[in-house]
Order: structure tokens, then C-alpha cells, then sequence
């Protein structure tokens, strides 16, 4: 029997944690990137509690906490005056990890060893130059020579080679003109614990520690009447001549810069997510502004959502209409995403007289509440994402209020107890796999039906769940299916995975 093959372009956050996920279920992978080599430079930073989750599950977490910086604070000054202290990173009811900056390097090479432990190595060098797709699979022609893929997944940057060739458009506007940034070694007399920002009129300017000693990432908006043509040099003095300035630091003592850059904020959105055996993930199928620290944990949020659907359809357990509601649940979080850090961006930079001043006394004041905080953290933690809408949801007993999650909700790190009686994590549990918590009185009923549709990626979780309801948790963490019945059990998965909706 020939073994189904997925060919994985852009080897990002996105494109390796989904090649992991797709690996560890068992499907054969190969991910090709163009460069030469990793890249050693930071880009993306934050990384929010659902991004840790996502990386846990996949067993690529690794140290990285341990690594990072913590963020505790985001301090906002308003004409140089101090006028709000926003706490993150605390625990709630509902967040307990807290917000980690770190290079979106280190978070790469993590998840390149998960891959390399799979058995998978990325292949550098090899651009992708066209790729055309028939019923039978895709023709990817790369720059060492022709492969043929069963699947092609684009999760190849902006500029996507594999959008392009799908023919999928991407359409979006400019939020906001250019933007200067610069990873620099640095003595700055700044709190280690907290990203600082400065605001005065049209003017902003922003500090981020990095890990390693005096590393900090400096980004603001170019100056009017800056020419179009800055080396690194140019970057760094108009950074440093901000920072002086909004800041009021009378000196700035620059050992070094590790990595400077510019670029325009855009706020894009594929018309779809799939062309027939071709998909999209991350920044190939969206882009929007870095502010709020959400493009990465987006990305990884796709990566997890299509691998284990991706997984059911290539081994022949679902038909392949059920990749159609990866679209379905995941294009409308980055529609969110990309209005969320948008109006961010405008509110941060102050467009508008009228925005300004909204900024200056109305909205930045606001974030030392105590209730704004909270809100401002667990939205901005992604983990309240809910599939509940989406086609796999449908009717559940939750929807009376006081029943507990709803079909499609994220279902929190739950202690559990293995069929065998050892201790356990719900999270622990997932990633490539399913997991059944139930009752010991319908536990074995309902594990074989699902061991039935889903093989031996399912494992049951015996304990006893209020009101005497099972629940099947996806291996992303939401919430399948709840009730009693193997019966229903057996109806919910025939429906899902032949007709990708159970309405």
C-alpha cells in the first residue's frame, strides 16, 4: 500500500509544528524551505499561553520558559509621563502559564528537534517554483528536481509561492506606513520584566527585553521626512535618536546591533484557506500587525487545528471534505486577529487628533483597571478561542447554562486517570492522539467506538465527570463531543468524519 506523502513549504513556526503534528500521527512528511539554513535573527517574540500549549502537546516546549523573559508589565508613558502599568502574565481562573518573549529562533530550532526526533528533517534550499494538482495529488516542483504529494500545505511567508500557484488571492490594505525595529545589545535603565512604551502626539516608541544580557528590541513608527533608503546604520541612529528623545534617556549606549529591519504593517486575509489538495496556514494565509504579540500563536493555533484533520484524511479514517472545516474554524479567529490588532495599532499610534486624545485620557488610563487587565490578558492569551460555531459543534447538552463546556470549547489541563490507573494530565494526553474521559459505567463502551473510527490515536481516560457525562477531547484540546451514549458516540464520529458536520 502506497504511503500517503505531505509535502510541508516554509519551514516557520507554522510549517514545522504542523509537519510534527502530521508526523507523530504517523503520516509521511518532507518540509522544504528555500534559504540556505535556519535563520538566526528574532522576528516574531511573543509567545502567548496558547502558543506554550500548542508547543507542549507536541512535545516541543522544552526549556524554552526557562530561556525566555516573562513579562509582567507593559508600561505606557503619555508625554513623558508615567500613566499606566498593564499587568500580564498573572494567573487566573482561566490562564496559568504566563507571556514569554523569546526568539522566534529559538522557538524553531525547538520544534526542528521535535521533528528531527520523528524522523524528519527539513530540506534547505529547495524553492519552490510551481505546483499544479490534479484529483490524484499535487506535482511540486522544486528547485532540486520534481516530487510528487498527495497534499501541499503553504505555510511559506506573505509572499507564498504555494498561494500563488493555487491562484488564491490575498487581499488586504496598508494599516500603517513603515516601521523601524533593531535587536540591540544594550544599557538601557529599564525594568527587565516589562515592555516600556512612550507616547507623545503621532510619535511612539517601544523597548522589549530580550533574553541574554542588555538585549532589547527597539521598535517606533519612521519619522516624517525620513528618506525611503536606510541601511542598518540609518535604523539604528533614527531608533536611538527616539529613544532619546520620547524616552528621556540623555544616553543610550549601544554596544551592538544583532539585527535591524523595516517593514510596513498590512492586514491580509486569503478569499480561502483550500484549493482542492492545497492549504494554507499562518502567514500564507494571514498577516496583520505585530502588535499584541499574535501572529506566531495564530499560526501555531492553524498548524494544530489542520494537523489532526489532515492526520484522519490521509490515513483513510475521514473523508477528505472534513479538511473544509479547517477552514471554517480557523479563518474566523484570524478575521478577529487581524480587526483586534488593527484598531491596536491605530489606537496606539494615534493617527487622529481625535484618536490621540481618545488614547491619551480615555484608553490607556483604563488598562489600571483591575477588570481591563484581566480581560486585556485572557483575550490576549488566545486561550478563548471556541469552535462552537463551527460545523463540528452543534447541539450539546452545555448550551443550558451551568452544563459545563460547550462543544468546541478548549477544555483546560485536567487531572486524570489512565485505564491502567496511573496519573495523568488531559494535555499530556493529546497532540497527536484523542482522549476519552468518561465513567468507568460507559468508559469501555465509548473507548471502543471511538478506538473504532480512530484507531489506536485515541486514548481513554477513565474517571468519573459530573453528572456522569463522557467527554471526547480533540487532540488540539476542544471539547468533540459530550453525553452518555456510545450510541450517540458512534453517530457524532460518523457524521464528523464522513460529512466534516454533524447538522
Amino acid at each position: 500500500m502506497r504511503v500517503p506523502t505531505v509535502v510541508v513549504a516554509g519551514a516557520g513556526p507554522t510549517g514545522l509544528a504542523l509537519a510534527c503534528g502530521l508526523r507523530a500521527a504517523g503520516v509521511a512528511v518532507r518540509v522544504v524551505d528555500k534559504a540556505s539554513g535556519p535563520s538566526a535573527t528574532s522576528r516574531a517574540l511573543g509567545l502567548q499561553p496558547r502558543g506554550s500549549e500548542v508547543l507542549d502537546r507536541l512535545g516541543a516546549l522544552g526549556d524554552l520558559p526557562q530561556r525566555s523573559v516573562p513579562i509582567r508589565q507593559v508600561i505606557t508613558h503619555v508625554d513623558g509621563k508615567l500613566v499606566a502599568r498593564l499587568k500580564v502574565g498573572q494567573q487566573t481562573k482561566l490562564v496559568t502559564r504566563p507571556g514569554l518573549l523569546m526568539s522566534q529562533s529559538e522557538v524553531e530550532a525547538r520544534l526542528r528537534q521535535r521533528l528531527s526526533d520523528l524522523g524528519v528533517e527539513v530540506e534547505w534550499g529547495q524553492e519552490l517554483l510551481a505546483a499544479d494538482q490534479d484529483a490524484e495529488g499535487v506535482a511540486v516542483r522544486l528547485a532540486g528536481g520534481q516530487v510528487h504529494a498527495d497534499w501541499l500545505l503553504g505555510c511559506d511567508g506573505a509572499h507564498s509561492r504555494v498561494r500563488k500557484a493555487a491562484g488564491i488571492e490575498f487581499p488586504g490594505v496598508a494599516v500603517i506606513e513603515r516601521f523601524l525595529l533593531a535587536d540591540v545589545r544594550a544599557e538601557l535603565p529599564l525594568s527587565r520584566d516589562a515592555v516600556s512604551v512612550w507616547l507623545r502626539g503621532d510619535r511612539m516608541v517601544g523597548t522589549f527585553p530580550l533574553p541574554g544580557t542588555d538585549l532589547w528590541r527597539i521598535m517606533a513608527p519612521v519619522p516624517v521626512g525620513t528618506g525611503e533608503d536606510l541601511d542598518a546604520d540609518d535604523v539604528l541612529a533614527v531608533l536611538t535618536d527616539v529613544l532619546r528623545g520620547e524616552a528621556g534617556l540623555p544616553t543610550v549606549a549601544v554596544q551592538e546591533a544583532l539585527w535591524t529591519s523595516t517593514f510596513r504593517i498590512h492586514r491580509r486575509l486569503a478569499s480561502t484557506y483550500r484549493h482542492g489538495r492545497i492549504l494554507l496556514a499562518g502567514d500564507a494565509a494571514h498577516i496583520h500587525s505585530p502588535f499584541g504579540g499574535q501572529g506566531m500563536n495564530t499560526g501555531l493555533g492553524d498548524a494544530e487545528n489542520l494537523a489532526w484533520k489532515l492526520a484522519l484524511v490521509a490515513t483513510g479514517r475521514a473523508r477528505d471534505v472534513l479538511l473544509d472545516t479547517y477552514q471554517a474554524e480557523r479563518r474566523p479567529i484570524a478575521q478577529e486577529v487581524l480587526q483586534s490588532t488593527s484598531g491596536m495599532t491605530r489606537m496606539v499610534v494615534g493617527q487622529t487628533p481625535v484618536a490621540r486624545a481618545m488614547r491619551d485620557h480615555l484608553f490607556v488610563p483604563l488598562m489600571n483597571r483591575r477588570l481591563i487587565q484581566r480581560l486585556i490578558w485572557e483575550k490576549s492569551s488566545q486561550l478563548k478561542v471556541s469552535y462552537r460555531r463551527g460545523p463540528l459543534a452543534g447541539r450539546s447538552p452545555a448550551a443550558l447554562p451551568g452544563l459545563g463546556p460547550h462543544a468546541g470549547d478548549r477544555i483546560p489541563d485536567l487531572r486524570c486517570t489512565r485505564e491502567d490507573g496511573s496519573r495523568t494530565r488531559l494535555h499530556a494526553e493529546l497532540g497527536s492522539r484523542w482522549a476519552l474521559i468518561a465513567p468507568t459505567t460507559t468508559g469501555k463502551g465509548c473507548a471502543a467506538v471511538a478506538r473504532r473510527h480512530l484507531g489506536d490515536a485515541t486514548t481513554a481516560v477513565l474517571t468519573a465527570t459530573a453528572r456522569g457525562q463522557g467527554m471526547l477531547v480533540r487532540p488540539d484540546a476542544h471539547l468533540a463531543w459530550r453525553g452518555t451514549s456510545p450510541a450517540d458516540l458512534d453517530r457524532w464520529l460518523t457524521h464528523a468524519l464522513d460529512r466534516g458536520s454533524i447538522r
